[in-house]
Parts: C-alpha cells; sequence; structure tokens
C-alpha cells in the first residue's frame, strides 16, 4: 500500500500495481466495500503493462477524512477533485488516463467523463448507470427503481453508523455475502469501513449527495458499462437505459446471475472484459 498527498489533510492510501511508465488506470470504488474490491484488476492490469491506481477515498483514508460533522467536505465537487488530484499526483496532470468506477465510484466517473473528456482515453462503469438513466428509472411509475434505492434514505439516520456496525458489523457482513462476496474479501472491506469514523465518513457522502442529481451531458468518452441481472439495488430498465447517455462508443454487457459487487463476485470476468476494452482505446 503507498500513501498518495494531493493537498493539506488529504493524504490517501492506495493499492498501486504495474510498472511506473505504464499507461495509467484509476479504479474508484463504491460503498458499502473499499479500495480492495480491486485486487484482481489491479494485478491483470500490472500483467499487462499498465500502471494501476486504486485509492482508497475521501474519509476511507484516515489520512483524507474531513469532519463529518459539516457534510460540505464531501460534496460531489470534491471527490471528484480527489480523483482527478490523484491521477495528477500519479504525473498524469495532463496525460489522458483510463477510469473505472463501481457504485459511488461510478458515479463520480460519470461525473468526470461529463467534464473532463479529453483527459480520458476510456470510462469502464460497473453498476452504476448514467446519472439521466438512473434518474429517470427512480420516476418510473412502477416504483421498482425507487424500492431499490430506498436505504439511501435509512443511511441519512444520524445514527445510521451505529445501526450498521453493530454486532460486529453484522449489516455489512450480510450485506456483502447476500452478493456473494467471498469470505475473504468481506473481512478486508471490514479491515477498512468497520470501524465507526470510516462509516461515518462513509455515509456522510450520501448526506452531501445533492450535486449527483445534477443532469450531465451525453458522454463522449468510450464506455463499457457492466450490470449484473441479479444486482439488487440496479435494475434492468436503469441499465439498459444509460446507453442512451453515451454519444461515443459503448459497449453494455450484462453479466448473468452476478450481483452488486462484480469485481469481487466475477474477477476474471470482469478483468478480461476491462482489458479488452482499454485496449481498444490507447492512450
Amino acid at each position: 500500500m503507498k500513501k498518495i498527498e494531493t493537498g493539506p489533510g488529504l493524504v490517501f492510501d492506495a493499492l498501486v500495481d504495474g510498472p511506473d511508465d505504464g499507461a495509467l488506470v484509476v479504479l474508484l470504488h463504491g460503498f458499502a466495500e473499499s479500495f480492495h474490491t480491486w485486487r484482481s484488476q489491479l494485478a491483470a492490469l500490472a500483467a499487462a503493462g499498465y500502471r494501476a491506481v486504486a485509492p482508497s477515498q475521501r474519509g476511507y483514508s484516515p489520512g483524507a477524512r474531513p469532519d463529518t460533522a459539516d457534510p460540505a467536505h464531501y460534496e460531489f465537487d470534491k471527490l471528484v477533485a480527489d480523483a482527478m488530484n490523484v491521477a495528477a499526483a500519479c504525473s498524469h496532470a495532463h496525460n489522458r488516463f483510463h477510469l473505472v468506477g463501481h457504485d459511488w465510484g461510478g458515479s463520480i466517473a460519470w461525473g468526470i467523463a461529463d467534464r473532463y473528456p479529453s483527459r480520458l482515453a476510456s470510462l469502464t462503469v460497473l453498476s452504476r448507470p448514467h446519472p439521466k438513466a438512473f434518474n429517470r428509472a427512480l420516476q418510473m411509475a412502477d416504483g421498482e427503481q425507487a424500492r431499490r434505492s430506498q436505504h439511501h434514505e435509512a443511511f441519512l439516520d444520524p445514527n445510521a453508523a451505529t445501526l450498521l456496525l453493530a454486532n460486529d458489523a453484522q449489516w455489512l457482513r450480510e450485506r456483502l455475502a447476500h452478493s456473494s462476496v467471498p469470505a475473504a474479501a468481506i473481512e478486508r472491506h471490514i479491515g477498512v469501513l468497520g470501524n465507526a469514523p470510516a462509516m461515518e465518513a462513509a455515509l456522510t457522502w450520501y448526506r452531501a449527495r445533492g450535486a449527483i442529481r445534477t443532469p450531465l451531458g451525453a458522454i463522449s468518452v468510450p464506455v463499457l458499462y457492466l450490470w449484473g441481472d441479479a444486482d439488487d439495488t440496479v435494475g434492468r430498465a436503469a441499465a439498459e437505459g444509460t446507453g442512451e447517455f453515451v454519444a461515443g462508443p459503448y459497449q453494455f454487457e450484462i453479466l448473468s446471475g452476478v450481483g452488486h459487487f462484480a469485481a469481487d463476485q466475477a474477477p476474471e470476468r470482469v478483468d478480461a472484459l476491462l482489458l479488452a476494452h482499454i485496449a481498444k482505446h490507447p492512450v
């Protein structure tokens, strides 16, 4: 594990693999997981000659954990800036790089692709639909996506962190196990997120999430979108609708029988699709 400093009070833990001169691939994790979700992809990317960097994001890293009493510290713009600053700290302040994101990391990745398309060679997103497709699905009359997303409201409860960590992080363990995350991976995620300061910070992302509702434009960056058809938080309407908001090259892959945490549940399938995608769109 390495430390990446991007500014005062912002020192990110990061998993890094691959040659220093390899094309950069930045991988952004989501909730309720950690940067360990990318272990297989980091190794696969490094073996293919890429420089792969997976930061433990704002609040998850003890050295990059601003005061959660002020949700403004965790606003979407700051999360986007963190990812761009990590890339800059990896000697890519102006060079193009590949970006990968899952869940919340996927939301950040869509935002970066919208705001900084010239900086990205490719975009790969797991689970998280384009925000416009997601928002449209949330408003559908059948209420399916709204039901799938109702846990977001529970995360806003002031006592949510205590509840999620009660009984030796029972909720966190059950959430990951329900999506067939291997036991060893669950323990690694709990090693990062299974404490009150980290969990409180992670939940503050939801409390400061207003900017993620801001409509994004059509994405011009080449996109690979991966969705498991057993994902309990993202329905088919949002997933299939994502392509309508991508103006550039687009590849949509449905992972049969895979749940929300695809990188942990089906690492070899994710590895193969990711490597093929970024190879088609070199820096």
